[in-house]
């Protein structure tokens, strides 16, 4: 969570209309949805089950950097506190259903792992395409980038 706060802290405030390319994501949204996928982890770790037909809108974007900021930190921190499971809850199951039809059940912490961390993970990586696309300096990750050594 630390290294997705620190691409965050970058986005530059001026830039948060640009896309890469007209069907892309704005920089803007994609860093609102990126500060928001924590708080995946409430239906994961305190429902059974999350049916598609039931997903809220996509978010509306986030005006500044401060405001990305502190939804991404209300998240994170909330999602923090839904973490504290036993080991019998995290490898309970867990199922993800469309219109009420079960699409497939795994362990909540694959779940986690996967709808969580991983789409985290992933738009981070996207994010770092969209600074170094804007000439904003890229922070380690996982390992030194281009900019920083370490």
């Amino acid at each position: 969570m630390g290294t997705t706060r620190k691409l965050l802290e970058r986005i530059p405030e001026d830039k948060l209309a640009w896309k890469p390319h007209q069907k892309s994501m704005s920089l803007g949204g994609l860093a609102t949805h990126l500060g928001n996928i924590p708080h995946w982890a409430g239906t994961i770790l305190n429902e059974t089950f999350f049916d598609l037909s039931a997903a809220p809108p996509n978010l509306p974007e986030k005006t500044s950097r401060a405001d990305i900021l502190a939804a991404f930190d209300r998240a994170r921190a909330q999602t923090r506190g839904w973490m504290d499971k036993t080991d019998a809850e995290y490898v309970a199951p867990w199922t993800l259903k469309r219109g009420g039809q079960e699409m497939f059940t795994v362990p909540r912490v694959a779940a986690f792992r996967n709808f969580v961390l991983h789409h985290i993970i992933h738009h981070r990586g996207q994010l770092s395409v969209y600074l170094r696309l804007n000439d904003v300096p890229v922070p380690a990750i996982y390992g030194p980038s281009a900019d920083e050594g370490a």
